[in-house]
């Protein structure tokens, strides 16, 4: 898969796993299903709904701002919680505690935004929340790293592929059904957080680890725990900037998808619900069906790069149909296209990741910075739009997301070390 396959590999090797390590499959795909269902229904439909009730004449400043100060919160927690999950030492790994208890205390921040009476308190308990959701993603994406051989890692990488997919598109259909009832909708979606986030650790049953050695403290070993990698890393670097602009690119258009059916399309209530539900669905059965057809093939042909590029920069060319029309069938036409190509960008991409590690070692941590892309790309996407919509319209953010993507999809194909 990389001419550094034997460096990117911790503890499992190809002979030491001759078979699929199903279970943790499985666990990879209720992990990020119920992580990213509740944070998506909430940050795209449910906190634009439950902010357009509290404060409308102000709504698309404040879903900008909401998205900064997320930013901010979530790229300190991601380096934070990774780097500290790899120095993490318990008869459970060091992994797990950290998905089981902020999976519940995200589950109980998520039932605290629901019940926000104003836009500060909503503010305040949305920036906890960050800190708290990406102290479960980056340990749980590092158990890709961990306990998955280099031969295995396209097909498991679309096992979290087709979480991923169920989480981000089947909230859309949840959340939908509840832009009448906001608070209870982000109930709902706070329960899945806190059974799914538990139910992905049993099933994945990690061994202890109070065996495995200790670093002793030192400022070289504080460096190396967290800090951003400085040796070994150009491919590393480019994977991330990719990355940031791919979901950078796809939040131009999904950060702000309530108000183009709502604001651009002129939708009522009862439209713009349907709307969302039916884009949902597509995006959803197009995503699964591609990711697990993606990933198996990523494995036999051992090519990460050009599929990765390829689907980063379909997803720009999906935005083309809105940009043509402001009518409902183009915001699904680009559901199609984008679905299929986040479809096959989410069964490889993992994999990709971890074939550009610095160092293995340093796993979580590593991974939890280029997981700062998504956390980044949800933010600067409804930055970008919103400055966007504000001087240009809504028409123009379409092609905005077409240019970002496509320089996104070039840096990827500028990666040498994996094919």
């Amino acid at each position: 898969m990389s001419s550094n396959e034997a460096t990117a590999t911790v503890g499992v090797t190809n002979e030491s796993q001759p078979k699929l390590p199903t279970r943790i499959g499985w666990a990879l795909v209720i992990g990020p299903a119920c992580w990213l269902g509740p944070y998506v229904g909430t940050s795209v439909t449910l906190l634009p709904a439950k902010i357009q009730q509290l404060a409308p004449n102000d709504k698309v400043t404040l879903v900008a701002t909401f998205s900064a100060v997320a930013m901010v919160v979530a790229t300190i927690a991601n380096i934070l919680a990774g780097a500290l999950s790899d120095i993490t030492r318990t008869k459970h790994g060091k992994r797990t505690p950290w998905i089981v208890i902020c999976s519940i205390l995200s589950g109980v921040l998520l039932w605290l935004l629901s019940a926000a009476p104003n836009i500060p308190v909503l503010l305040g308990v949305w920036a906890v929340y960050q800190a708290v959701l990406n102290a479960v993603v980056a340990p749980m994406i590092a158990q890709l790293s961990d306990r998955v051989a280099p031969r295995w890692r396209g097909t498991i990488s679309s096992f979290y592929g087709i979480g991923m997919a169920f989480g981000n598109y089947g909230s859309g259909i949840i959340a939908s059904q509840f832009l009448g009832n906001v608070g209870t909708g982000i109930q709902v979606l706070a329960a899945f957080a806190v059974i799914g986030g538990i139910l992905s650790a049993v099933i994945a049953k990690e061994p202890s680890n109070l065996d495995e050695p200790r670093a002793e403290f030192s400022l070289d070993t504080l460096k190396q725990n967290f800090m951003f990698p400085t040796k070994n890393c150009r491919d590393y670097y480019l994977a991330l900037a990719g990355k940031i602009l791919m979901v950078t690119g796809q939040y131009v258009i999904v950060g702000y998808q309530l108000y183009i059916f709502t604001d651009y399309m002129k939708l009522d209530d009862k439209a713009t619900a349907g709307s969302v539900s039916i884009m949902s669905v597509i995006l959803m059965i197009t995503g699964i069906v591609f990711c697990a057809i993606a990933g198996p093939l990523a494995d036999k042909f051992h090519r990460l790069k050009a599929p990765v590029a390829v689907t980063t920069i379909m997803l720009g060319v999906g935005a083309f149909f809105p940009f043509i029309e402001a009518k409902p069938w183009t915001m699904l036409a680009y559901a199609l296209v984008a679905g299929i190509g986040m479809g096959a960008y989410n069964a490889v991409d993992g994999a990709l990741n971890v074939a550009v590690l610095p160092d293995p070692k340093t796993a979580a941590k590593d991974l939890g910075i280029i997981n700062m892309a998504n956390t980044l790309g949800q933010v600067f996407g409804p930055m970008i739009a919103a400055g966007v919509i504000n001087i240009l319209g809504y028409r123009a953010i379409f092609p905005a997301e077409t240019i970002i993507c496509v320089i996104g999809g070039l840096l990827i194909m500028m990666i040498k070390r994996v094919k």
